[in-house]
């Protein structure tokens, strides 16, 4: 498993695990991004927020965040 940080752009990987307080997961399920989802990294460049499609829309998260979410990258 790697962070979702760590994911490079054009990279398609599996949501699992994320960690973090309740209000954390709460917020980050909420827009869809779940156990089990697959996504697709579009735009992750340094200092700048992680740009991801999934579930049929294009999510932005901020890095920090984005060291909460472990993924499982597709072959």
């Amino acid at each position: 498993m790697v962070s979702l940080d760590k994911v490079n752009a054009g990279q398609k990987v599996v949501v699992a695990e994320i960690k973090g307080d309740t209000r954390f997961q709460n917020r980050i399920t909420s827009i869809g991004l779940t156990l089990g989802c697959e996504i697709e990294m579009l735009y992750n460049e340094k200092k700048l927020p992680l740009l991801f499609y999934g579930r049929d829309t294009v999510v932005a998260l901020n890095r920090k965040e984005g060291k909460d979410v472990f993924v499982e990258v597709m072959s």
